[in-house]
């Protein structure tokens, strides 16, 4: 907070008003002189206060994923439809330069019909999870609690937002089921005892998500989607951002690559690459790129994603992530966790829709 507001006064602007404790949030809710909740805390708190702030008038836009069960999806879709609010949760991903572009390219038809998409969150959190916040760990080690009592993906919506985007989900394809397992845990216990010594409490304790999370994914239209999570292993970065067509693929991860018809053994040569991703820049990003990347905010996308929410709301259009999105993606938290507990066995994905996945004919960001 004493950070916050010393940047504010640097740039001589006025004090923000300070709200503390567990509940002094709802404070902020019923407050009739704003519009926006903006929600960053850690995720079992992500659902009650986006509800709470939807039952008292404010539109929300909450970090992801935005729920944690099929119970608190619901409660997002239901109240948002109840209170006529917008519910955006903040996938960043989507707003990022390679994945923007390769949704233009997939709506203009360079990739063919899109038969299979992978995304993933691997992300090596050892460091983050096993120290406090103080040391720059994560406030009262929420996520690492979390892993000590879950299996599955608590984290899909990383890789998951921009496949979903290229292939219409919820308008005009819907996701059926899912099949997922994990791997044993090893890596949390090995790095503990290496770290805090074999008869440490971080040692002992026992840890239940698995160090590699797959789960395949099934859509009406018959297409396919991988997404993985893993925050244990030591390895580089890495969301995949795979897409692949009937007239060309493309990849994010490893290093960037495009493939296309007629010579698609080959990824495209630097040049080409590069001219054709000036080519299908995304719009939004031909707009504000520059300045996105010149303020940062993981490259870019998180000034992009901000500008593009008050851009909306500023003019009175759709958002770009609705809250079908933020129910569709989040779901898997615990839909993947119950498949893993009964050995990979296929698990049906919800409709949050309630039958209308099909009535919106492919996504299209409002101008």
């Amino acid at each position: 907070v004493k950070s916050a507001q010393k940047t504010l006064t640097d740039k001589k602007l006025p004090a923000a008003d300070e709200y503390t404790g567990s509940e002094d949030w709802k404070k902020i809710c019923e407050r009739d002189d704003i519009d926006l909740v903006y929600i960053c805390t850690d995720w079992l708190k992500h659902t009650p206060m986006a509800v709470y702030a939807m039952e008292h008038g404010k539109h929300v836009a909450v970090e992801v994923p935005a729920a944690m069960s099929i119970d608190e999806c619901w409660q997002l879709v239901n109240t948002a439809e109840k209170t006529r609010k917008h519910c955006m949760m903040l996938e960043n991903c989507c707003y990022d330069f390679f994945e923007m572009a390769t949704l233009n390219m997939a709506q203009q038809g360079v990739f063919g019909e899109v038969i299979h998409g992978e995304g993933a969150y691997i992300h090596d959190l050892r460091s983050l999870n096993f120290y406090p916040s103080e040391k720059g760990g994560y406030q009262g080690m929420w996520r690492l609690k979390y892993n000590e009592e879950h299996t599955g993906n608590p984290y899909p919506t990383h890789g998951l937002g921009p496949i979903c985007q290229i292939m219409n989900i919820h308008r005009g394809d819907k996701m059926n089921y899912l099949v997922s397992m994990s791997t044993k845990q090893v890596g949390m216990t090995e790095y503990a005892k290496e770290t805090f010594g074999a008869d440490s409490k971080e040692a002992k304790q026992t840890y239940k998500v698995g160090d590699m999370n797959t789960t395949l994914i099934q859509t009406e239209k018959g297409k396919t989607i991988l997404i993985q999570h893993d925050v244990t292993s030591p390895r580089p970065y890495d969301r995949h951002h795979v897409v692949s067509g009937t007239k060309g693929f493309a990849q994010k991860y490893p290093v960037e690559g495009i493939a296309l018809e007629p010579e698609a053994h080959e990824f495209l040569s630097k040049v080409q690459m590069d001219s054709i991703m000036a080519l299908y820049e995304h719009p939004i990003t031909k707009e504000v790129g520059e300045k996105a990347r010149k303020v940062g905010g993981h490259g870019g996308m998180d000034f992009i994603m901000d500008y593009r929410l008050i851009y909306c709301l500023r003019n009175g259009l759709p958002l770009d992530q609705d809250v079908y999105d933020a129910a569709e993606w989040s779901c898997l938290t615990e839909l993947t966790e119950t498949s893993v507990k009964n050995g990979g066995a296929p698990v049906e994905i919800p409709d949050f829709t309630r039958g209308a996945w099909d009535k919106l004919k492919g996504l299209r960001f409002a101008e």
